[in-house]
Parts: structure tokens; sequence; C-alpha cells
């Protein structure tokens, strides 16, 4: 995935994920409610996402889709976190939330089948 999005980018995105198309008003509601933006600073970010080919608009009411899919940006996020944090390796940030505490017996459990599953 060539396109960054930025965390504020992010919860645009994550509106039209969890909902499906919306319309710019509806984001705004949303955003204002969950972070206290106002309509303009919603707006904006929608500008930008749909000036990074992230987002589509279509009227009648300024309607948004999303163009990439979340796990599309999970995966560029990852590679770039692995790379940052971790020195490109996959290993290293595995080991780490390993190694994390408090981590319970049942979620071990899930992750050794996750790697299970990718051999």
């Amino acid at each position: 995935m060539d396109i960054k999005i930025f965390d504020s980018e992010l919860k645009v995105m994550n509106v039209l994920w969890q909902e499906g198309d919306s319309p710019a008003r509806h984001i705004a509601e949303v955003l204002g409610e969950e972070v206290g933006w106002n309509v303009n600073t919603t707006y904006t970010l929608i500008k930008r996402l749909i000036k990074k080919g992230a987002v589509s608009r279509t009227e009648p009411g300024f309607l948004c889709h999303a163009l990439i899919d979340k796990e599309e940006v999970q995966r560029a996020e990852t590679e770039e976190l692995i790379d940052k944090v971790f020195d490109g390796s996959a290993d290293k940030l595995f080991a780490a939330l390993l190694g994390r505490k408090g981590i319970s017996g049942e979620k071990l459990e899930q992750l050794k089948k996750i790697v299970q599953e990718l051999e």
C-alpha cells in the first residue's frame, strides 16, 4: 500500500469501515461525539483522504466510500512498525508481544494456534 494514513485520518476510515458508506455529515457527527471534533475538522480530513485516493465521494449528500480496506492498512502499519521499532524483525515484535506482562494463558493459547495455522 502506497497510501500513508495518519492517526487522525484513521478515525475517519474507522467510521467508514464500521458503518459502510456514509454521508460526510454523519461521519462528522460520529467523530464530534467520539473525539470532540467540529464539522470543519472532519471535512478537512475527508478531503485529504479523497486526495490521497483512500476515499471516494459521490453526490447527492457527499456520500463517502472507503477505497482501501482495513486489513490492507493494518498490514502496512504492522510492516512499518516492524521496520521502525524492531529493526525489520517480525520475530522481535512477536517476542515483545509474548513477553508482555499480564498475557493470559488463554491468549497465549490463541497465539500458539495462530502460529500453527501459519506454518
